[in-house]
């Protein structure tokens, strides 16, 4: 097979992938390169595929899809509204899993509902890096994304927050988070409560490479077509926990740090902030 011709099997798959059809293939990091990325899977289906018998082992996913009952419509719409992800979560972005649980609403150590505002509770999907070296070539970029459940929450709900890491290299300074999506609105919330918590935020559309606007990215597959992510620094996840060194360290630490109640909180008052406008009906 020629490099060209590559090229091609390659944006026919993601043109796929965009559609919504899962990619089977087992090109794998051939076609990433081919790509221009750093990627070993050219989407989740293919690291499905080629990893096949090692969930749970080598990767995980968790996700949570809350319950509706006929009694939940009065006074309400009968539609998720935000739904939290990480789609790098466990070893490959360190610190994004623990945070995608705390901002959904639960403590990351036992899952037990964890809302100190007295707020809701959120839906929430997870990949997560499972290997005890490595999890980096676990990484799949995000608009490559076609995990079914994933899409499918995405497409479900008004709104998702996607939570990532990102280097304080890439950010252009340390302990910052870059604040990304298609939803203009959304980022100016978080953008405002992180700032108040005392958080320094950095807009996404001086960040290319960050800035969360690709159309099949999950963050941006919700029912209003937008969405909101944030990249996190390294050095300001690591100073979020009580201790960073492992899974159990960060689950266990997580809600009793200050710091990770603070983070958590402030992007818990934006989305609350975002649910409360009039423009979250679907009609």
């Amino acid at each position: 097979m020629t490099h060209m011709s590559r090229r091609t099997v390659l944006a026919s798959a993601l043109a796929t992938a965009a559609a919504g059809t899962p990619i089977v293939t087992g090109v794998g990091a051939t076609a990433a390169h081919a790509a221009g990325e750093d990627d070993l899977y050219i989407s989740n289906t293919d690291l499905y595929t080629q990893l096949a018998g090692r969930e749970g082992t080598d990767f995980g996913r968790r996700y949570k899809r809350h319950q509706m009952l006929d009694s939940d419509f009065s006074g309400r719409s009968p539609f998720h509204r935000t739904t939290v992800m990480a789609l790098h979560g466990g070893g490959i972005e360190i610190g994004t899993s623990e945070l995608c649980l705390g901002i959904a609403g639960y403590d990351p150590k036992d899952l037990s509902v964890w809302t100190p505002d007295g707020g809701p509770v959120h839906d929430y999907w997870m990949f997560e890096g499972l290997l005890s070296t490595g999890n980096s070539k676990l990484h799949v970029t995000s608009k490559n994304c076609d995990d079914h459940v994933a899409r499918s929450m995405a497409a479900s709900s008004l709104n998702v927050l996607s939570l990532h890491g990102c280097k304080e290299e890439q950010a252009g300074a340390p302990m910052s988070v870059v604040v990304g999506g298609l939803n203009a609105d959304f980022k100016t919330y978080l953008h405002d409560e992180l700032r108040a918590a005392g958080f320094n935020t950095i807009d996404g559309s001086t960040k290319p490479d960050l800035a969360g606007v690709n159309t099949t990215n999950p963050c941006n597959l919700t029912m209003l077509g937008k969405g909101g992510q944030l990249e996190i620094t390294t050095d300001l996840r690591q100073s979020l926990f009580g201790d960073y060194s492992s899974r159990t360290a960060r689950a266990g630490t997580a809600t009793s740090d200050a710091d990770f109640v603070r983070f958590t909180g402030a992007c818990r008052r934006a989305i609350a902030l975002l649910e409360a406008r009039a423009d979250q009906q679907i009609l």
